[in-house]
This record gives structure tokens, C-alpha cells and sequence, in this order.
């Protein structure tokens, strides 16, 4: 009787009730589309950053990630090698050195950062390939070229094809310099990376720095973001040497994390405005409903209904109105998020030339993570049961003789 009664009451009023119904499913569908391209490109950034070089695992020597060091380095054994290659979850995976030294050409001399890498490993796991400039790729990690960052090159005042020097302290102390020729420039779009960057071939670099058979990092691909974890689990269980630690790429790099977290409260204090103008929608039509039902609820208590059953009855309109709203809200913001997931927006002109620098492919993608129909759904139901307190309240304090006499 209670539910027929409030199915009633809320098409009293019709005009009201399919403004309040349009109301909650337009801050739902808002709610769902921003919510599904923000965490859609979020996921397109992770995927773009992690991918260029970062990787999205990393085994590296005790202490390596909190103070990088040389000598912080571990042997890239044969046994190591087979240990990874028996895990299934690992698709790919590549050693390498990191190491500080100076690049001198002609009169310049400038401060760099010496990345040894395998070209035919990075193939696999990074996306690095994609990002030179100028010239070419690596194409062995034994040969005396090298592939250096964009800025670096245009503060040598040097162009591909020049001969450089790079000098650096090795793994023994001693200081070990070489002659190599610039072959290709690459653009990451980290101004420190690609004014310092220099890459050349892992056999290379350990010749340079007297590291014989020794790395600094492993990095291990993954299919994707949802997959790491998995990964970071499997490599954990496998590999369980006492000097060697396994990250996950959010502890590889926590300062992208924490920018796009930044950015994702921002995104939820906007949001959390939306709701809340929408709460004073609903606020405002149940209290309008009952104000002028007084006479109406001042009569049903007056003949025995318990003061409580109206209270019940408020709430069921709001409920009615707001499951019927969430059930369109979330059928159009599925239409909306599924249509930008087949057909990403693309930016075009400057913008694209902005992204490009920095690295980010320009364009905006979406996501149908369930977590965000979920998520929304339970914001929008507990903040339209928020607005009814006021209302119910009302009715619980209602007399009879003060209701049958409301005007």
C-alpha cells in the first residue's frame, strides 16, 4: 500500500516530477561521461609515460630507486635470464645501466646522463624506438654509435654524423672515456631527459664503465596497466635473491601518480558540486510535495496511521525518482563513454603540437570500467536520501489538528 501510495503521489505533480527525473539523469550522465574520459586518459597518460621507457616493472638492486648509484648494480646472469624466461605473465623484459658522465664536442662540454640499453630488448618492452627525431636507432649494443636527446644535441651545437667524447667515472673508480658518432636525436618530452639523455649499446656501456656483466635495472613489460600487478607478483615469487627488489611502475615513477591524483581531486570536487546542486533539486521538490500534502497527512494521522509510515512514504518517492533517474542517467552515459572509447577525441592544430611536446598522445580517451557506474549510483542515491532528512522530518513532527488546519 505504502509503495502504491507514493507511486501516486510523485505523478501529482507531473510537470515537477519529470523536471526533478531529467535533473538527476543529466548529473548522472555528466557524472559518468566526465568521469569515464578522466579516467579513460589518465589511463592513455599512465599507458604513454610507462611505455616510452619507464616500463612497467623494474628489478633493481637494494636502494637503487631512493639514491641511483653505479654502484648499486647486480649480475645479469644466465641463471637470472632463465628464471624470467620460465614466467609465463612476462611477455618481454631488458637490461640496463644507468650512469652519470660528460659528453665533450669541440669546445662544449656537458653534463649527461648514460642510459646502456639493448636495441632489440627495448623493441619489446618500450616504445623508445618510436621517439627519435633525427637519424636512427641503436641497431646493436656493441657498436661505437650513439642516439642522444634533442636538446643535448642542439647545446653541443653538434649534428648527426659528429664524432663526441664521453667520459665517465666506471665501476671501479677509475675513469674511462671513448670516442663515439652521433647517429640519431630522440624526444621524449622530459626537458631533463632529453637534454641529458645518451644512449648507447649495453656491451658498450659496461666496456666504458668496467661493469662486465653487470646492470643497474631489469625492466619487464606487461600487456597492460591491469596486467602489472600480476606481473610484479610473479617476478616477486620468482626471483628471490636478498639484494634485489621488484617494482611496480607506480613505484618507479610516484611523482606521475601523484600529478594525475592532483588532477583527479579536482575532478571529484567538480563533480561533488554537480551532485550536490542537483540535492537541492530533489531537496526542493519533496519538500514542495509534502507542504502541500499537510491537510492530507494531518487526515491520515488523524484516523490511526502511524506517524512513521509517512516518514516511509517520503522516502519511497525519493527513492522512485532517483532509481528511475540513475537507470537512464547510466544507459545514455554508457552510450556516451562506449561511443568515445570506439571513436577517441582527437585534438587537432596547436593543441596537437603542445601535447607532442610533452610527450602525451593528443587525444582524450574514455573507459567502461563498472567501477564508475557503481561509484556514481551510490553518490547520487545518498545524497537524494541526504536531501529527504529535512522533508521527513517534517513529516514526523506534523500534528494532525496543525495539518488538517494547514493552508
Amino acid at each position: 500500500m505504502l509503495l502504491k501510495l507514493a507511486w501516486r503521489n510523485i505523478w501529482r505533480n507531473k510537470r515537477r516530477t519529470i523536471i526533478t527525473l531529467a535533473a538527476i539523469t543529466f548529473a548522472t550522465l555528466l557524472a559518468i561521461g566526465m568521469r569515464g574520459i578522466q579516467l579513460g586518459t589518465y589511463a592513455l597518460n599512465y599507458r604513454t609515460v610507462i611505455e616510452q621507457f619507464t616500463s612497467y616493472v623494474q628489478i633493481q638492486a637494494k636502494g637503487f630507486q631512493e639514491n641511483p648509484s653505479l654502484n648499486k648494480c647486480f649480475r645479469y646472469t644466465k641463471e637470472l635470464q632463465e628464471k624470467l624466461d620460465s614466467i609465463p605473465e612476462v611477455p618481454a623484459y631488458t637490461p640496463r645501466i644507468y650512469a652519470d658522465g660528460l659528453i665533450s664536442y669541440k669546445d662544449a662540454s656537458l653534463g649527461s646522463a648514460i642510459f646502456g640499453i639493448e636495441p632489440q630488448g627495448e623493441k619489446k618492452v618500450t616504445t623508445l624506438l618510436e621517439k627519435v627525431r633525427e637519424g636512427k636507432f641503436l641497431q646493436s649494443d656493441t657498436s661505437s654509435n650513439i642516439v642522444v636527446g634533442v636538446t643535448l644535441l642542439d647545446n653541443l651545437k653538434a649534428k648527426i654524423g659528429d664524432t663526441v667524447v664521453v667520459l665517465a667515472q666506471g665501476y671501479d673508480g677509475s675513469l674511462g672515456n671513448l670516442k663515439f658518432k652521433i647517429i640519431g636525436s630522440i624526444k621524449m618530452g622530459s626537458k631533463e631527459f632529453d637534454a641529458m639523455a645518451v644512449l648507447m649499446g649495453l656491451k658498450t656501456a659496461q666496456s666504458l664503465l668496467g661493469m662486465y656483466n653487470r646492470v643497474n635495472v631489469i625492466a619487464v613489460g606487461a600487456r597492460g596497466l591491469s596486467d602489472a600487478p600480476g606481473v610484479q607478483a610473479a617476478v616477486s615469487k620468482k626471483i628471490t635473491i636478498p639484494d634485489l627488489r621488484v617494482l611496480l611502475w607506480r613505484q618507479v615513477v610516484p611523482e606521475l601518480t601523484q600529478l594525475v591524483e592532483f588532477d583527479n581531486v579536482s575532478g571529484i570536487f567538480f563533480l561533488g558540486i554537480l551532485i550536490v546542486i542537483v540535492a537541492f533539486g530533489i531537496l526542493n521538490t519533496i519538500l514542495m510535495s509534502i507542504t502541500e500534502r499537510f491537510r492530507e497527512f494531518g487526515v491520515e494521522l488523524a484516523i490511526g496511521m502511524p506517524q512513521f509510515n509517512l516518514v516511509k512514504i517520503v522516502y519511497l518517492e525519493t527513492l522512485l525518482i532517483t532509481i528511475f533517474g540513475l537507470i537512464l542517467g547510466n544507459i545514455i552515459g554508457y552510450g556516451i563513454n562506449f561511443y568515445i572509447v570506439q571513436h577517441p577525441i582527437i585534438f587537432g592544430g596547436e593543441l596537437t603540437k603542445i601535447y607532442e611536446e610533452y610527450g602525451f598522445l593528443p587525444r582524450l580517451e574514455s573507459t567502461l570500467n563498472y567501477i564508475i557506474f557503481i561509484h556514481v549510483s551510490i553518490a547520487v542515491i545518498a545524497i537524494s536520501f541526504l536531501s529527504s532528512l529535512y522533508p521527513a522530518y517534517k513529516v514526523y513532527k506534523l500534528e494532525p489538528l496543525k495539518g488538517i488546519r494547514y493552508t
